[in-house]
């Protein structure tokens, strides 16, 4: 196993999908020549070609709206929104067709499309380039939504993705994308699209999150360890479909939950977790449901973003709160 970054490992699986199936393809803007604005798929085309990576006109809706075409036809297409928010420009093609077609056609048709678009603040972009907008796709029915967290997860994500039969959003966080290292396996191998991952073990509260927030949480974890405080760290990973079993499997030992994510607290995924527990298992909680989110705001601009973006500070904040209940 060789230690890549997260963006690197992204690229490893791109490169594997590519290499495994010819009927895979990449485009987007400026993913050629260029690699991407991130630098993403470097090199892919000089390997596999410009028939298999190639640049596309500056819209959106044509991106997926061919992505759509190519999958009734037979191929694979694995297309590039550069930045979340640009996703907007492309919302029918997304939840008004690719995700319905399955079940328009009785199961006869299949979309496998691979979406990939970066998000998330920490990284001071311009505006629209750093919202969390996970939101508006976790309601639509027929869409996968995933976002990897380190970098064994991002490459056996992405590999999952492409081979599955759904469209599948898959979220990648600019802040993570060179500020973390991990072994990532040589070769194909992949990781479950719809399973959560106990990061951390622990038996005094539980704490849910998923992309950056999971690393804000280890952080806690590893400072009230100091003080005989058992943090167990729940990584979503699917966001559509949510691993409820993993969850409350976890709070049925430690009977307290803090959740945590990026986006505005009136969307991401946290809502629907909090509602699972509360329909379904709030008999095993000895407090109430704690929730980390950022203001229910615009997102701001660069100089306000380190105040706006929830950390390790809230989530400890929050736990704390939790536990002296």
């Amino acid at each position: 196993m060789a230690k890549m970054t997260y963006i690197k490992a992204i690229t490893n699986g791109l490169d594997q999908v590519l290499q495994d199936d010819p009927k895979t393809l990449i485009f987007g803007e400026d993913v050629g020549k260029n690699g991407g604005v991130f630098r993403t798929t470097e090199g892919l085309q000089d390997k596999y070609g410009e028939d298999r990576v190639f640049d596309t006109p500056l819209a959106e809706s044509g991106i997926l709206g061919m992505s759509i075409g190519l999958a009734l036809t037979g191929w694979r297409p694995i297309p590039e929104i550069q930045f979340m928010g640009f996703t907007m420009e492309a919302v029918d093609s997304i939840g008004g067709q690719m995700s319905r077609n399955r079940f328009r056609f009785s199961g006869d048709v299949s979309m496998p499309i691979t979406i990939r678009t970066p998000f998330g603040g920490g990284t001071h972009t311009a505006e629209l380039h750093g919202d969390s907008m996970e939101g508006l796709f976790v309601g639509i029915p027929g869409l996968r939504v995933v976002t990897p967290a380190n970098p064994y997860d991002a490459k056996g994500m992405v590999i999952s993705a492409v081979e599955n039969n759904d469209p599948v959003l898959f979220m990648e966080n600019l802040k993570l994308y060179r500020s973390m290292k991990d072994e990532v396996p040589d070769g194909h191998y992949t990781v479950p699209l719809d399973k959560a991952n106990v990061v951390r073990e622990g038996s005094d509260i539980t704490v849910v999150a998923y992309s950056a927030e999971v690393n804000e949480a280890l952080k806690v974890a590893d400072k009230l360890e100091k003080e005989n405080i058992s943090v167990e760290v729940i990584d979503l990973r699917s966001l559509s479909p949510i691993d409820d079993e993993t969850i409350f499997a976890s709070i049925d030992k430690t009977h307290k939950v803090v959740i945590a994510q990026e986006a505005q607290k009136m969307t991401g995924a946290g809502a629907k977790v909090a509602a699972d527990i509360a329909e379904k298992d709030i008999m095993s909680l000895d407090a109430p449901i704690g929730r980390v989110a950022a203001p229910d705001s615009i997102f701001p601009f660069a100089m306000a973003e380190n105040y706006w973006l929830p950390n390790a500070d809230d989530i400890e904040a929050k736990v704390r709160e939790i536990l002296n209940y």
